[in-house]
């Protein structure tokens, strides 16, 4: 993917907005963080997971397209570096993360991107 794709995947998303924190790309729905890309940093995307066990096997599995940084080392998140990871994959733990933060209201108005392995 490129850089361009993955911003437009995360603007598909309802109520998405892009920003900037911290001099990188970040977004957010209707207000509530959402994700950042890192482009300093293999140009990644930061994706949240359930858990730091499923980062880990993630990194096993991909270390070429999957890290991560001390920084995030305590958290269940995972940087993804945008050329090689599998759009599919990333749109579909996108979207669990838009259930996340997205408000019920908004949620509740795309139920297409509410059950498990929707798409946006």
């Amino acid at each position: 993917m490129t850089r361009e794709e993955v911003r437009a995947l995360l603007l598909s998303f309802p109520g998405v907005e892009d920003g900037v924190s911290y001099c990188e790309p970040s977004f957010k729905v209707r207000g509530k963080f959402f994700t950042w890309m890192r482009p300093a940093l293999d140009d990644s995307i930061v994706v949240h997971l359930d858990n730091r066990d499923e980062r880990d096997l993630l990194i096993e599995m991909d270390p070429a397209t999957f890290h991560f940084t001390d920084h995030y080392r305590d958290h269940a998140i995972v940087l993804a570096r945008i050329a090689t990871v599998d759009p599919v994959w990333l749109k579909a733990a996108l979207a669990k993360r838009w259930r996340r933060v997205a408000p019920k209201r908004l949620v509740q108005q795309h139920p297409r991107l509410t059950g498990t392995g929707s798409s946006a």
